[in-house]
């Protein structure tokens, strides 16, 4: 009862008193600082804001693109960064619909056709563009005895560390005997990365900066390594002195390096301490050499859409800029500390967990909805995808840093017509939420994702969340709308069976587990619950408003059909009585653990059935075939059945996608290094196994007291 008691004491009087803290925050952050002694493309480190993310080698900087291309990535990126090749065929959207006949309606679907030809171009076209850019690298030059630049492997005796309580990345190491430091920091509310460096080689004049500017590649994954296509953009440096001087720029000054891609247009600004002159060496390729008679050199550069050259912060004013920000954020929302648990696992799950909130906070809390890969490099073109932003989110509204979680929400309402044309041009009501899409909400067509669903209830989820946390008219107000016209399609979506006097979820649509035939498939169990959840919780929102429950939607809250089940368990949709028998089912997401996870017992779900198909999962999956957030995802099913060993073991199964990276990211395979999903998922595990959901009333419910010591505060409970 002392955990609990801690926990809720935190939940009142956290925020206003954070001196009554009873966690050394601190001391749990730097007891997980990261240590680099090797050049290794899989440890790559990343400092930023939430809308912009720099990733640097073991030099500090972006100094060997190429040797990471095939690790994580070296990337430069931020939330306004995107491009598009231009449309010189004229391709137009409607020609990627495909009409299906479902359920007595012919609905259009935009889909990677295979023919005719010109279709085919057309959803390629619309898959790639608009794509995320990779803005550009900054890295060292080394000059060796033999005037020849240093190579990776000439980076020798490497003690590299980020401090994530500052941000600070400090990389130390040699070049032919010679030491090196380099100091990087990224700004907390600029898209700036500052860097001071301090080497005997500045003074010799055998160490330079280099800015470098690749183009896009246009593929799923973009590394941002691409030195073709060098006549399809432009870089233009501009000073106040003469084009190719060479002439030291005085310090403080900014100089700006335009770069042009079709209509896209962004610049790298740069100003130094210290004297320095800046040349372009080749295409797209440019030197800043420090002036000698100095062993330091201090840089900021800033990464804008915006022309204008205004002063920029310098090293120390972006340091303290970063420090204060990162020790406001670890100070904020929840903290938890596993120290003297007798399990050995402790220390490492604590791990991933502070790592998983550095990362999240760097590349998922912008204004947008991430990619799966962050402001690291591309995949899918650098589009996100809504059924994964529950797992990016939810998190932060779940460890007390709403605000974060709200950054992305308040995007909904921008793309809202978007949703309403989807809706419309399929024969539904309301907002049908896209999946894989942009920044401005344009639909991506997909032979998988166009037919997904379960992203259309997270909207709700996460309104739910802001109002739990705030309890105010103003919240309800703010999203009443959105929550509504979403409930509007979830009411308009499901087909009336005149058979069973029941309505179904299908035909037409891909569940969570997206080894399902759109056509054939009905009655997924996880969206069967997570519909009727999100019904209900739509209906509370009107009476909270002083309104009547809706009828349409009670109808389907009423008449929605059950969780399909046989031989004791829930099957994973209606549609397929073999799901545990035939291989093809038993691979990707176990989605049917999710009907009782994220969300609480809903449609009449039986704890006894879900315990049983909770066990069956475990025993014949083929967990070789899932995802990073499927491990967390079972091991709130397990939280939530009171499983608290399998829980644990959720979170540890030796699977090859449940790999975390010594940087903290969650490996999947060589095209999917890193995976935000798999960090964010963690976090929200962790905070229903410590601070449980609503209907628990015993202390830290997900972990084995026995062998568990379990402290924490500023958590919320999950619904």
């Amino acid at each position: 009862m002392k955990c609990i008691a801690i926990g809720i004491l935190s939940l009142t009087c956290y925020v206003a008193h954070a001196q009554q803290s009873t966690i050394d925050r601190q001391a749990v952050v730097r007891r997980h600082t990261i240590h680099i002694n090797k050049a290794d493309s899989l440890s790559s480190l990343s400092i930023g804001n939430g809308g912009f993310a720099f990733t640097v080698d073991v030099t500090g900087l972006q100094s060997f693109p190429n040797f990471y291309k095939g690790g994580v990535p070296l990337g430069t990126q931020s939330e306004w960064g995107w491009h598009s090749f231009p449309n010189t065929d004229n391709y137009k959207f409607e020609e990627t619909l495909r009409t299906y006949e479902l359920e007595g309606k012919k609905i259009p679907y935009p889909v990677q056709v295979k023919e005719p030809e010109r279709n085919k171009k057309a959803a390629d076209y619309f898959r790639v563009n608009p794509h995320r850019l990779q803005l550009g690298n900054v890295g060292l030059e080394i000059i060796k005895k033999n005037g020849q630049p240093a190579g990776i492997t000439d980076i020798e005796n490497i003690d590299q560390q980020l401090d994530m309580w500052t941000g600070e990345i400090n990389s130390r190491f040699t070049v032919e005997g010679q030491p090196v430091q380099v100091i990087t920091y990224a700004h907390q509310q600029l898209d700036v990365v500052a860097v001071k460096i301090v080497s005997p080689l500045i003074k010799q004049k055998k160490l330079v900066l280099t800015i470098h500017f690749p183009y896009p590649n246009g593929e799923f994954k973009d590394v941002g390594v691409n030195d073709n296509n060098a006549n399809k953009h432009t870089t233009v440096l501009k000073t106040s002195l003469p084009p190719m001087s060479g002439l030291p720029v005085p310090a403080g000054e900014v100089v700006a390096i335009r770069h042009q891609l079709d209509t896209t247009q962004y610049e790298v600004q740069a100003s130094w301490k210290q004297k320095a002159s800046i040349q372009k060496s080749v295409a797209h390729h440019f030197i800043i050499t420090p002036e000698a008679g100095a062993n330091t050199f201090e840089a900021s550069f800033l990464f804008t859409a915006n022309a204008s050259k205004k002063k920029l912060p310098s090293f120390e004013e972006t340091t303290r800029n970063s420090q204060s920000g990162w020790a406001q954020f670890w100070r904020s929302g929840g903290a938890v500390d596993f120290a003297g648990s007798k399990d050995s696992r402790a220390p490492e799950l604590e791990r991933r967990m502070i790592l998983s909130q550095y990362l999240t906070k760097i590349q998922c809390a912008s204004n947008f909805p991430p990619q799966e890969t962050g402001l690291t490099y591309n995949s899918w073109y650098g589009k996100p995808h809504l059924e994964m932003h529950w797992w990016h989110a939810v998190h932060f509204a779940l460890w007390g840093r709403i605000e974060l979680m709200e950054n992305s929400l308040d995007w909904y309402a921008t793309v809202a017509d978007g949703a309403k044309a989807i809706a419309k041009r399929q024969g539904f009501d309301g907002l049908r939420w896209q999946k894989m899409t942009d920044h401005a909400g344009h639909e991506a067509p997909s032979s998988v994702g166009s037919f997904l669903i379960w992203q259309q209830p997270h909207f709700i989820y996460m309104a739910e969340l802001c109002y739990r946390e705030k309890k105010t008219r103003k919240v309800l107000d703010k999203y009443k709308d959105l929550v509504f016209a979403t409930a509007d399609f979830m009411a308009s979506f499901p087909s009336w069976d005149p058979v069973k006097k029941k309505y179904n979820l299908g035909k037409g649509l891909i569940p969570a587990q997206e080894c399902f035939d759109a056509v054939t498939t009905f009655n997924p169990t996880y969206e069967l619950a997570y519909w009727h959840w999100a019904l209900n919780v739509a209906q509370r929102w009107r009476i909270r408003l002083g309104l009547p429950r809706k009828e349409a939607w009670d109808k389907i809250i009423n008449g929605l059909a059950p969780l399909p089940q046989a031989n004791g368990v829930y099957l994973a949709t209606e549609s397929t009585p073999d799901c545990y028998t035939t291989d093809r089912y038993k691979t990707d997401h176990p989605a049917v653990l999710a009907t009782y996870a994220s969300i609480p017992g809903s449609n009449q779900l039986d704890t006894v059935v879900m315990k049983s198909t909770f066990d069956l999962v475990w025993k014949v999956w083929k967990w070789e075939d899932t995802w990073g957030w499927d491990f967390p995802l079972t091991a709130m099913a397990a939280t939530r059945l009171h499983l608290p060993e399998k829980a644990i073991d959720a979170l540890f199964l030796p699977v090859r996608t449940n790999t975390y990276l010594v940087n903290g990211h969650n490996f999947q395979d060589e095209r999917l290094t890193i995976y935000l999903p798999g960090n964010g998922g963690l976090l929200s595990a962790i905070a229903l196994m410590c601070a449980g959901s609503d209907a628990d009333k015993t202390p830290n419910p997900g972990f084995p007291a026995t062998t568990w010591t379990v402290k924490w505060e500023g958590l919320r409970k999950m619904p």
